[in-house]
């Protein structure tokens, strides 16, 4: 009897320890006696599906297309010179001349692991050209320019606004995309959805700003030369516009050239 009892308890101590180990147990009663399916621990790595990559790997695929760029504008000839013999008007201030990038979605086709993509995203510019001579836009919707000869403006500045979208060759020196050089090289289509001149004029002391709305000539189009080169997070650009500025049904050739700095988020 005692001998049974001493049995009975071996294989409780037996069933607890397993229960401990092995807590998914699923029984089933057949009558007086049950059927116990034991599910191994190892199974449960097996069964787990992470549909979500950690941070590590969702830095290995980015593109450095996301960021802020600023830089200075130059308007060129179709033999890239900042002169405009007989069209003066189009001889920029690069001081007041400037246009911002604010790119704030990107995708990187991965092409060989991390370090060679191609770069594909959306952005906004804002272009600014500062104009020179005291010419003035004197309607909106065409593209007619002339010397104003009774006001000195402080500032006077045509602006542009375009939705950007690149197609860039992407390559990186570390399988990691915020480490390493990385340097990137393609186009940049552009769309504008709007533009406008200011005008800024002193009398008796007083400022009077003028701001009018308008198409001016400009391409509704864009498309732009580009290339980045930086290290980790921070490098410079450079963008040289493919197409012109302006209808040339309307004005000779005008590109712009932008290059500056670049801060990748």
């Amino acid at each position: 009897m005692k001998t049974g009892l001493f049995i009975t308890f071996i294989f409780f101590l037996f069933g607890y320890a397993n229960s401990q180990e092995e807590p998914d147990t699923t029984r089933i009663k057949l009558g007086t006696g049950q059927i116990l399916i034991i599910k191994d621990k190892g199974d449960e790595k097996n069964d787990t599906i992470d549909a979500q990559p950690d941070e590590k790997t969702l830095k290995h695929f980015e593109a450095h297309w996301a960021g802020i760029e600023f830089g200075p504008t130059m308007l060129l000839n179709s033999a890239m010179k900042s002169s405009f013999p007989g069209n003066k008007e189009w001889e920029n201030d690069p001081g007041k001349s400037f246009s911002w990038n604010l790119n704030f979605a990107e995708y990187k086709f991965k092409i060989y692991k991390n370090y060679i993509g191609l770069t594909t995203g959306l952005g906004l510019n804002w272009t600014q050209i500062g104009l020179k001579n005291n010419v003035l836009f004197a309607n909106s919707d065409s593209l007619w320019v002339f010397k104003d000869t009774v006001n000195d403006f402080r500032k006077n500045k045509l602006r542009a606004v375009y939705l950007t979208v690149p197609l860039m060759l992407e390559f990186c020196t570390n399988g990691e995309s915020d480490r390493g050089f990385y340097l990137a090289a393609g186009v940049i289509g552009g769309v504008r959805l709007g533009s406008s001149t200011k005008q800024v004029i002193e009398e008796d002391k007083t400022k009077i700003r003028t701001k009018t709305k308008g198409v001016y000539g400009l391409n509704a189009f864009r498309l732009d030369a580009a290339v980045k080169l930086g290290y980790k997070d921070i490098g410079v650009f450079a963008n040289y516009s493919l197409l012109p500025l302006f209808d040339t049904d309307k004005t000779v050739g005008v590109y712009p050239l932008t290059f500056g700095l670049t801060v990748n988020f």
